[in-house]
């Protein structure tokens, strides 16, 4: 019953030609931007690069960076920033708008979204630029890596990785206009899956040179099993809070009972971004003491007292990743606009008040939901270490690219239902779970 209900929905893909044209446009432009992440930069010896990378960036932040790129960043291509840049300036304006009324204004009519938006894109090409120049300096820093180091160097990678992000920034816009929606969250989640295809036959090589034996590999893939059907339940989990709001009669002009409804608020609803934050911090004093720390003692001793797999590690990891995760749903969920936008509405939430009791309302449950997610979150984000440490395992699981890849098929198994049912077509799932899922904040995470 369940496969012929999946079958006549793959089918009626087919049937609608719009959404037929949007899926083949999205692969194009994902073919696209797969095949520009395999031309390497001119002057920059690939191989000698990626083997520095295996042997120093292992689940560091350079690791993570070149995972959300598909390795361009190891590789150094034409497109070793990836979407990352275009993330960040749009991140930066989320923050920027909580903090600048301004700014928050122009979010709320078409118009300055347009004029935001081109900020966004001014500020991608600024950060592509400090990014590839600094990238510059990091390869010239390995022996090996470039054959002409220089300031001519330093130009000509900088202006190749700008304009590569450019293109990328573009290639995502014309993804999320005419293809299947977030074409930023779309090129990390095949950056990601393209990553995931050699660990897998990696953990079988593994197996029959009897680095992992074959318990530890029954207990890893439980592991993984659950982590996945975690990463799921939490990413679609939410509070329905129930609203209602009153019709009026158009025959006689009088209010009728009100409608039913609720607002799902979602229970993680950062995402992936306090994960991303907590490790940016948590490099610091090792990029410190790597690049500034040979003659201090003190220093380098402090950074190996924060390596992976310290009590200190874990503690500072957990406790930032719980911050990260309120802060940042602080700034993309607003109780004080829901609670204005329901009480223009005439909407209202049995049993509280509109207005100002309504988002203290909301802001409370908020918190409280939001807790479950932070130590989820921690949980997803320490995994791998522990795995590696613990159970000794001789690569990384990472669940941090676990909770992007079933985001953004979530997010893109939604957008295709919602042009099946406007056909009058079933969707993939006879319930709608996903429905209640939300859209990901602005950023792709």
């Amino acid at each position: 019953m369940a496969q012929n209900q999946a079958a006549n929905a793959v089918a009626n893909i087919f049937r609608t030609p719009e959404l037929k044209e949007k899926i083949f446009f999205t692969l194009l432009c994902l073919l696209v931007y797969r095949i520009g992440a395999q031309i390497t930069a001119p002057g920059v010896d690939s191989a000698a690069l990626l083997d520095f990378f295996q042997q120093q960036s292992s689940g560091g932040l350079l690791g993570l960076y070149d995972l959300f790129t598909g390795g361009g960043l190891s590789r150094a291509t034409v497109f070793a920033l990836g979407i990352m840049p275009y993330i960040s300036a749009s991140i930066f304006m989320q923050i920027g708008a909580a903090v600048i009324p301004q700014l928050e204004k122009l979010n709320k009519d078409e118009e300055g979204r347009k004029k935001v938006n081109q900020w966004t894109r001014y500020m991608t090409v600024a950060l592509a630029w400090v990014q590839a120049w600094g990238f510059s300096l990091f390869t010239q820093g390995i022996q090996g890596v470039v054959a002409t180091p220089g300031f001519a160097f330093s130009v000509q990678m900088s202006f190749f990785l700008t304009a590569g992000a450019v293109f990328i920034m573009w290639l995502g816009e014309q993804i999320t206009e005419r293809g299947l929606g977030n074409g930023a969250s779309l090129m990390i989640f095949f950056s990601i899956a393209e990553a995931m295809w050699p660990s897998i036959f990696q953990s079988f090589r593994f197996l029959s040179t009897g680095a992992v034996g074959p318990f530890d590999l029954v207990i890893l893939v439980v592991i993984m099993v659950a982590v996945v059907a975690g990463v799921v339940a939490v990413t679609m989990a939410a509070r329905k809070v129930p609203i209602q709001i009153p019709q009026r009669s158009m025959a006689r002009g009088r209010m009728r009972e009100a409608s039913r409804s609720f607002i799902p608020l979602r229970i993680n609803s950062a995402g992936v971004m306090p994960i991303i934050f907590a490790q940016s911090v948590i490099v610091v004093p090792a990029t410190i003491a790597q690049f500034w720390g040979s003659g201090n003692p003190r220093l380098q001793e402090f950074a190996e007292y924060l390596n992976p797999g310290t009590t200190a590690y874990y503690v500072l990891q957990a406790i930032l990743i719980l911050f990260f995760t309120y802060f940042y749903t602080s700034i993309i969920f607003n109780p004080v606009d829901i609670a204005e936008n329901l009480k223009k509405q005439g909407g209202f939430i049995p049993g509280v008040k509109p207005g100002a009791k309504t988002a203290e309302y909301i802001d409370d449950i908020v918190s409280k939901v939001t807790l479950p997610g932070a130590v989820f979150l921690t949980v997803i984000a320490l995994l791998p270490i522990w795995l590696i440490t613990v159970i000794n395992v001789p690569f990384q699981f990472g669940g941090t690219s676990l909770l992007i890849v079933v985001g953004v098929a979530l997010d893109t198994l939604q957008q295709m239902q919602q042009h099946l049912l406007l056909r009058k077509y079933d969707g993939f799932m006879k319930k709608g779970r996903i429905k209640f899922r939300g859209r990901q904040p602005t950023g792709g995470f």
